[in-house]
């Protein structure tokens, strides 16, 4: 009898995380400085080709940062998709803005492009035109930044790029996370790689990556006492969780073709006639596929799956929640035809570590097709 569980995305090492944090500890630098976050800040820049990577302890003290450095403040408007996980949008909280919340597009299920124009249209109709876009890029999955970036520019408002989920996948050759003013990495334990905790936030230039240092080391002045002149928060990453981090980078393409590989096999056995859709990969797109994710018929509940995959140890989750359906957010202005809502009564995300071995998705994919008799 199996006595272990199948999880949704463990965390996967790299065998390489001991020899990295006993250079760090040797190192003597067990704090938010050290060569360690020196060394994984420049490898995240030079791998994904970023310009300035401000390592921070969390993806949402990422997003936090991305609305400070854009002088967010209280009563500002920012959209957001509503098909996101609570981190993309509580910062806008922590500034006393208002969240207007954006329906999702059918193709990647990211924010409609269509609704995020008419959103703005309305928003600025009211008066109050929206200070930022917050994009998401679910799952792994491209959103229509051709489309995106157009009303961008067009309207004046800055995007920041929540690139949490999909770290690898790029967009017209180019990685996701650079399209936008700024962009945020999360490396939770669930992430292709991960520093067990932390994230980051990826700037455009040199002076916004010094902004970012500075309020996430409590805005503390450069003089020879401590001295502080603005709010600061205590947001930095520790050299140790670097060191994991930069093991973790050493075999990142991988990672990568197996998360594809994982969803290549679920497409093949389960889309017909178990499964109806999933998000796709638009042209010129390159997917990471961090979770394989995809639609129920209309006549079984993702609820039921769920529970019956769980009682052979098997881990699965619905897609996320909207945002606007949930308590803290609902009195928050939504625009779209709830398509959003249709993914999370229908959507459901199947196991996707790394880790995954073949008998173990066989068994996953019997398992489904078992439910569905």
């Amino acid at each position: 009898m199996k006595k272990y569980k199948i999880w949704l995305s463990s965390p996967y090492q790299s065998g390489k995380e001991t020899e990295f944090i006993q250079n760090a500890i040797e190192s003597n630098w067990l704090t938010t400085m050290g060569q360690s976050l020196e060394d994984f800040e420049k490898a995240l820049s030079k791998m994904f080709h970023y310009d300035y990577v401000c390592c921070l302890n969390s993806g949402t003290s990422a997003i936090h940062l991305a609305l400070k450095l854009l002088n967010i403040q209280n009563d500002d408007e920012v959209l957001c998709p509503s098909l996101t996980f609570v981190a993309t949008a509580n910062p806008i909280l922590y500034e006393k803005a208002i969240p207007i919340f954006v329906d999702s597009e059918p193709e990647t299920w990211n924010i409609s492009p269509e609704w995020l124009e008419i959103a703005i249209q309305d928003r600025i109709k009211k008066g109050k035109k929206p200070k930022a876009i917050i994009v998401v890029h679910l799952y792994g999955n491209s959103s229509k930044m051709n489309e995106i970036l157009s009303i961008s520019q067009r309207y004046e408002i800055p995007i920041v790029e929540d690139h949490a989920e999909s770290l690898g996948a790029k967009y017209q050759n180019q990685n996701l996370g650079s399209f936008g003013k700024l962009g945020i990495l999360s490396f939770n334990g669930n992430k292709i790689i991960t520093t067990s905790a932390g994230g980051a936030l990826i700037c455009s230039n040199y002076e916004e990556y010094k902004k970012a240092k500075y309020l996430a080391h409590q805005a503390k002045s450069l003089k020879p006492y401590y001295h502080h002149e603005e709010l600061g928060y205590n947001y930095g990453m520790s050299n140790l969780l670097a060191a994991i981090g930069l093991a973790q980078l050493q075999n990142f393409e991988e990672r990568v073709l197996k998360k594809r590989k994982i969803f290549d096999v679920y497409f093949q056995e389960l889309i017909h006639p178990y499964f109806l859709e999933y998000p796709k990969e638009i042209p010129h797109s390159f997917s990471s596929r961090w979770l394989s994710t995809f639609l129920l018929p209309d006549n079984y509940s993702p609820h039921n799956l769920i529970e019956y995959l769980e009682s052979y140890l098997i881990e699965s989750r619905r897609v996320w929640k909207p945002l606007h359906l949930q308590p803290i957010f609902n009195n928050f202005p939504f625009y779209g035809n709830h398509f959003c809502c249709y993914l999370f009564e229908k959507g459901i995300c199947l196991p996707s570590s790394v880790s995954l071995i073949d008998t173990e998705q066989l068994e996953v994919i019997q398992k489904v097709k078992d439910f569905f008799g």
